[in-house]
């Protein structure tokens, strides 16, 4: 092997900085470009373990460690049991509001005499509204008349003056010891008016209803905004969601009706 000297001049220059060398490129050599791509591939890198990236619309979930953070798949068992919390709550919330709409359902009176249609009666006792069932005890002697009878005599006149109030189609008569209350038959416009009022507590029995399927969806949103959902999953809960709404919404419906049957037949 030939060795060639070094000049005096050449050992004593300082050494080039290798980001300012010129380095030669081999004709078609996409070195450069390479380059490019490595350095982009790594900042993708670095944003991908800065934050839960989604792959096929299933969340990841970072966990951390005391060394290092650890991205996963939410499991499709761990949806379900979000699933299984927010529709078993929906389902009761929406038992009750059926419950709700039947018991004023029972209020509005047929040609026949029942205590219940006292139900939502409240009466102002001790400056304190309460239900009329609380302070008195309510009997059927008949078809067609109810007995109430305070436990305490000196509300009589209270009674009497919040069943006048109800507009409920009958007269109370106080006799200074009971109060009786005839039910008259059903006329032909005040049998129209209960129609209108069953319908009209049919609404607001499925407003009800609607209220709590939106406060369901407003929870997937949160376990969404939370990485425990993703978007798709939050589409095909809410989907679901809509199926048990429509089941309950058939449900007030069939009550209604059954409502309006009785109220024709009187």
């Amino acid at each position: 092997m030939a060795l060639h000297a070094v000049s005096p001049a050449a050992a004593a220059s300082p050494p080039c900085a290798l980001s300012s060398a010129r380095l030669p490129q081999r004709p078609g050599c996409g070195c450069l470009s390479n380059r490019s791509s490595l350095l982009s591939s790594s900042t993708n890198f670095m944003k991908f373990q800065s934050g839960a990236v989604g792959f096929f619309g299933v969340p990841l979930v970072l966990q951390h460690s005391d060394k290092r953070a650890v991205l996963r798949h939410a499991t499709n068992e761990e949806i379900e049991e979000e699933k299984m919390i927010v529709e078993e709550q929906a389902k009761e919330k929406m038992e009750k509001a059926i419950e709700t709409v039947q018991s004023n359902f029972n209020t509005v009176r047929t040609g026949r005499a029942n205590p219940s249609m006292l139900d939502r009666i409240e009466v102002e006792y001790y400056g304190t509204p309460v239900n009329l069932k609380t302070i008195a005890q309510i009997n059927t002697p008949d078809a067609t008349s109810l007995l109430i009878q305070p436990y305490d005599k000196s509300c009589l006149k209270l009674i009497e003056k919040a069943i006048v109030a109800a507009n409920i189609g009958v007269t109370p008569s106080n006799d200074g010891e009971v109060i009786r209350v005839t039910v008259p038959p059903l006329t032909s416009d005040r049998r129209k008016e209960m129609t209108k009022t069953v319908a009209k507590l049919s609404e607001e029995g499925k407003v009800a209803i609607r209220n709590i399927r939106r406060d369901a969806i407003k929870a997937y949103d949160k376990l969404e905004k939370e990485k425990k959902l993703s978007e798709d999953n939050v589409k095909d809960l809410s989907a679901d969601l809509q199926k048990i709404t429509d089941e309950y919404m058939k449900k007030v419906e069939a009550i209604q009706k059954q409502k309006e049957q009785e109220l024709s037949k009187v």
